[in-house]
C-alpha cells in the first residue's frame, strides 16, 4: 500500500522530518515555484509551508488527495481558509510555538528602553563615552501595564514578577479568578494607561483592535511611559505615536511590529526615543524546530483521521484524554442515525451527552456526530473540517446538550434527529467495560446493548411468534451469517425491534424479501465505515 504524500514546501528543521516518522513518503518543492507546486500537490495528503508559499483556491483544486494544509509558525495570511474549509482540508498552525520566544523579545524591548541599550551600544561603538547622557530607570517598584492577558501576556507577567513590579492589566475577558491567580490586578484601559510606567499589547489584531492605542489613549499615558508592540502591527496608530514621541507626550517605544512590512518609510525609525527590531518575535531556533515538530505531530493526527487541536477551521480544540474515545462511537452512532432515517432528509439533530463526561468539553462529538451522519450520505470526502459546512448547506440544525444525570451507564450519548416530514430518529450508545466496548443501547425508544460492527439490519415489524424463525431463515438461505442478535419491545403484542449483526452487506433484493416475509414496517441496512 502506497504510503501518503507528505509535501514539504519551505525549509524546516531535520526535527520535523524525524517527528513525521517512516509512516509517509516525504517530499520536497520549491513553493515559491508556483509551476513546480501545483504540479506536487497533485498526489500530496498533506503539505507544510511557512510564509512564502501561497495555498488558495488554485493550489487546492490542484491537490484533489489533499487533507491538511500545515503552517510552520502563527501567521496564515498565505492560506484560504474558505476555499479550505469547502474542500474538506484542515489547517493547522503553531499557535504556541513562539509564545516564549515573544514574551522573552518583549522584557528585551521593556529593559533596552529603561536601560537606553541600543543607543548606548551605538555610541560606544561610535567612540563616544557619554554615560550621563544613557542614565536609566530601574523596573523595581514601576507599573507595568499589559494589554491583553493571554498565554503570552501570562508569561510577561511571571518573568516580570522577580523585578518586582506592579502588574496591572486589561482583558475583557479574562475573569477576576484568573487574575488573581496570575497575581495581576484588572483595570480599565484607560486606567491602565493612567498608571502604567511601562505597558505593552498583546491583543488579536481585528477590526476592533485595529488602532486601539491613538492619539487620546497615548495622551493618557504619563510622560515618562513607555509603550512596547511585540503582537501584531497596527495595534498602535503609528502617526499618532510617532507625534507623540516627538512631542515627549511620552518617554519611548520598543517596536518589533509594524503596520507595513518592511516599514522603509516610517517616521518611527529616525527616532532616538524608540527601539525597533525586524519582526523577532518567533525569530529564535527554539520558536522555529517547535513550530516544525508541532506541525508535524498535527499532521500525523490528521492523516490518521483524528481531530488536531490547532486545526483553526475546525471547532473543538484541544481533547480531554477522557473525551477522546468517544469521538469514534459518536462517528458510529452518526452512521446508524442515517441508516435508520433512510431517505429522510434530516433538518435537526442534537447530540445529548449524559453522565461524567459532563463535566468536561465535548463539543467535539457535534462534530463526530455530523461527520458519521454524512459518511456514506454524500460523494465528497467527509471531514470534521466540512461536515458543519455540509449540514448548513443543507439547511440542518445541530445542538449539543450536557447533564450529569445518566440513570444506567456511566456516561451515554444519544444523537436525535427530526426528518423533513416530523418523524423522529435516535440512537444512543455507550463505552462499556473496561475494553470501552462500543455498543449501541437504545434505538428508536427501544432499549437494547449491541456491540457496533461493520454490519446490522435492523427491523421493526409487530410481535408475534415465529418471526425470528421467518428472518433468519431467509438470512440462511441468501448465505448471510447472523452474528448476534437482539430482540427489543415496550410490550408483548405489540411494536417489536430486532437488531442483528451480520458478517457480510445484504443485498437490497434480501432486504426486501425479509420484510414481505415478516410484514414488516421497516427493514434497514446499515454499514458502519471504520472511523
Amino acid at each position: 500500500m502506497a504510503k501518503p504524500v507528505v509535501l514539504i514546501a519551505e525549509q524546516l528543521s531535520p526535527a520535523t522530518v524525524e517527528a513525521l516518522g517512516p509512516d509517509f513518503d516525504i517530499r520536497a518543492v520549491d513553493g515559491t515555484d508556483r509551476a513546480a507546486l501545483l504540479a506536487a500537490l497533485a498526489d500530496a495528503s498533506a503539505v507544510l509551508i511557512r510564509s512564502a508559499t501561497q495555498i488558495d483556491a488554485e493550489a487546492l483544486a490542484a491537490a484533489p488527495a489533499l487533507k491538511v494544509v500545515a503552517r510552520a509558525g502563527v501567521g496564515l495570511d498565505n492560506v484560504d481558509i474558505k476555499a479550505a474549509t469547502e474542500a474538506g482540508v484542515m489547517v493547522v498552525n503553531a499557535p504556541t510555538s513562539n509564545i516564549i520566544s515573544a514574551a522573552e523579545l518583549t522584557i528585551g524591548h521593556i529593559l533596552s528602553l529603561a536601560r537606553h541599550i541600543p543607543a548606548a551600544h551605538a555610541s560606544l561603538a561610535a567612540g563616544e563615552w557619554k554615560r550621563s547622557k544613557y542614565t536609566g530607570t530601574e523596573l523595581y517598584e514601576k507599573t507595568v501595564g499589559i494589554v491583553g492577558l493571554g498565554r503570552i501576556g501570562a508569561l510577561i507577567t511571571a518573568r516580570l514578577q522577580a523585578f518586582g513590579v506592579e502588574v496591572v492589566a486589561y482583558d475583557p475577558y479574562v475573569s477576576p479568578a484568573r487574575a488573581q491567580q496570575l497575581g495581576v490586578r484588572l483595570v480599565s484601559l484607560d486606567e491602565l494607561l493612567e498608571e502604567s510606567d511601562f505597558i505593552t499589547i498583546h491583543m488579536p489584531k481585528t477590526p476592533e483592535t485595529t488602532g486601539m492605542i491613538a492619539g487620546p489613549q497615548l495622551a493618557r499615558m504619563k510622560k515618562t511611559a513607555y509603550i512596547v508592540n511585540v503582537a501584531r502591527g497596527g495595534l498602535i496608530d503609528e502617526a499618532a505615536l510617532a507625534e507623540a514621541l516627538e512631542a515627549g507626550t511620552i518617554a519611548g517605544a520598543g517596536l518589533d511590529v509594524f503596520s507595513s512590512e518592511p516599514p522603509t518609510d516610517s517616521a518611527l525609525l529616525g527616532l532616538p526615543n524608540v527601539v525597533v527590531t525586524p519582526h523577532l518575535g518567533a525569530s529564535t531556533n527554539e520558536a522555529q524546530e517547535k513550530a516544525g515538530v508541532s506541525v508535524a505531530k498535527s499532521v500525523r493526527l490528521a492523516l490518521e483521521g483524528e481531530l488536531v487541536p490547532d486545526a483553526v477551521n475546525v471547532a473543538g480544540g484541544i481533547i480531554d484524554p477522557f473525551v477522546r474515545p468517544g469521538i469514534a462511537l459518536v462517528e458510529k452512532l452518526g452512521q446508524v442515525l442515517a441508516g435508520v432515517a433512510g431517505h429522510g432528509a434530516l433538518t435537526d439533530l442534537e447530540i445529548d451527552v449524559r453522565g461524567e463526561l459532563a463535566a468536561y468539553d465535548v463539543s467535539v462529538y457535534r462534530l463526530a456526530a455530523l461527520k458519521g451522519y454524512f459518511t456514506n450520505l454524500v460523494t465528497e470526502a467527509v471531514s470534521y473540517v466540512n461536515a458543519p459546512l455540509l449540514a448548513e448547506q443543507r439547511g440542518i440544525a445541530s445542538s449539543l446538550n450536557v447533564s450529569e444525570e445518566s440513570k444506567d451507564y456511566r456516561n451515554t450519548t444519544t444523537l436525535r434527529g427530526v426528518l423533513s416530514d416530523g418523524t423522529a430518529v435516535e440512537v444512543s450508545g455507550t463505552l462499556a467495560g473496561t475494553k470501552m466496548t462500543e455498543k449501541i443501547i437504545g434505538l428508536n425508544g427501544y432499549d437494547i446493548e449491541v456491540p457496533i460492527a461493520d454490519h446490522h439490519v435492523v427491523m421493526f415489524y409487530a410481535d408475534r411468534p415465529g418471526i425470528v424463525a421467518i428472518y433468519g431463515r431467509e438470512f440462511g438461505e441468501a448465505g448471510i451469517n447472523i452474528a448476534g442478535m437482539q430482540i427489543a419491545r415496550r410490550s408483548a403484542g405489540g411494536q417489536a425491534l430486532s437488531i442483528i449483526t451480520v458478517d457480510s452487506p445484504v443485498p437490497d433484493e434480501v432486504l426486501e424479501r425479509v420484510r414481505v416475509a415478516i410484514e414488516a414496517d421497516e427493514v434497514r441496512e446499515i454499514d458502519i465505515v471504520a472511523v
